[in-house]
């Protein structure tokens, strides 16, 4: 008997069941190939890219660490260092690669205020990347010139207060770490300062060390040396505790601040749609070259510090922290460009 399309019944039924088998031959090959996959990952140079020059912070922390990580995997990590755009060159080089484990990303909490930053993006950041591991932390500090009166971050808070909009800061630019450390902590101090952002940090602390700039928010590594030679002085760190390289420096929150501190991170990041297992595999590899001596050794020299995270902790903290900078920089008056 023939049906409205003109085939024979058993011939029509006949077709549908060897379509449908051939559609579950196809996707049970796909789930199989995922662990075939990873087993063999990697079998060729990977290329890590940095949005930022080399010798930014970011840069330092990655090489450390995947220079680790690759004689782990037994392969060649190729690092490119892609600035400009304000980072989004290099994220967007990440964003439409290859998900198959052989392009990643190496970035920090400046990824979390490109989101702000920018009308609009070649790339979704929430979409577009699987969080792989943090390599972790840096705390910020904040420095004033020695010739400056301030002994205490509460000197520096009161004179702040008391010329509303007289003192200023320095960044590194315009939501650069420095920047977003020195908004939150002014937001939660109460007072109104200018910012000033320059092209990098050389030139910032230059300024800061005349005393043209009141203050300034950096990593520590770059401050230690100016900080023991007395060109400096350190107020205050970002984070909720003490830097271990500063321990005599207090934090905001034991000057009194509530919800000043600020978390500058790095961080490994794949194309959106890499298997899971390379995912896990990268992962595994990082954590473990995190452990090795020699790397702790490195880091902690640069007041590197640990934070540990699963793939998915990770993207769940990275999500959370777009959107509390995206608060950030609402309160501070950011706008798009």
């Amino acid at each position: 008997m023939l049906n409205a399309s003109g085939w024979p019944r058993r011939l029509q039924a006949a077709v549908l069941v060897a379509a449908v088998l051939v559609a579950a031959a196809a996707l049970l090959s796909m789930l199989a190939a995922n662990p075939v996959l990873a087993q063999a990952w990697p079998s060729r140079t990977i290329t890590a890219i940095i949005p930022f020059a080399a010798g930014n912070a970011n840069d330092i922390v990655g090489r450390i660490v995947l220079d680790q990580a690759s004689k782990q995997v037994r392969q060649t990590i190729v690092i490119e260092n892609r600035p400009g755009g304000g980072t989004t060159i290099g994220v967007t080089a990440v964003a439409r690669a290859a998900p198959d484990g052989y392009t990643m990303l190496v970035h920090s909490s400046s990824f979390s205020a490109s989101y702000s930053l920018h009308k609009s993006l070649p790339y979704d950041t929430f979409k577009d990347f699987a969080a792989v591991v943090p390599l972790g932390f840096q705390p910020m500090v904040l420095v004033v010139a020695a010739s400056k009166p301030w002994k205490t971050l509460g000197d520096l808070v009161a004179e702040a207060k008391a010329k509303p909009g007289v003192l200023n800061f320095a960044s590194a630019g315009h939501g650069a770490a420095s920047h977003l450390a020195a908004e939150r902590f002014r937001i939660s101090a109460g007072f109104q300062a200018q910012h000033i952002p320059f092209k990098g940090p050389v030139e910032a602390l230059t300024e800061v060390m005349t005393g043209r700039v009141d203050f300034y928010f950096l990593p520590i590594a770059p401050a230690l040396n100016l900080i023991g030679q007395g060109k400096v002085r350190a107020l205050a760190v970002s984070t909720s505790k003490r830097a271990a390289l500063l321990p005599n420096v207090p934090t905001t929150a034991e000057a009194g601040l509530k919800g000043a501190a600020y978390v500058f991170w790095n961080g490994l990041f794949f194309p959106a749609k890499t298997p899971s297992e390379i995912v896990n595999k990268l992962h595994a590899e990082t954590t473990k070259a995190l452990a090795v001596a020699s790397v702790q050794e490195r880091l902690a020299k640069i007041g590197q510090e640990p934070l540990p995270m699963s793939p998915s902790q990770f993207e769940t903290y990275f999500h959370a922290d777009v959107r509390d900078t995206a608060k950030l920089m609402a309160a501070a008056g950011g706008k798009p460009g």
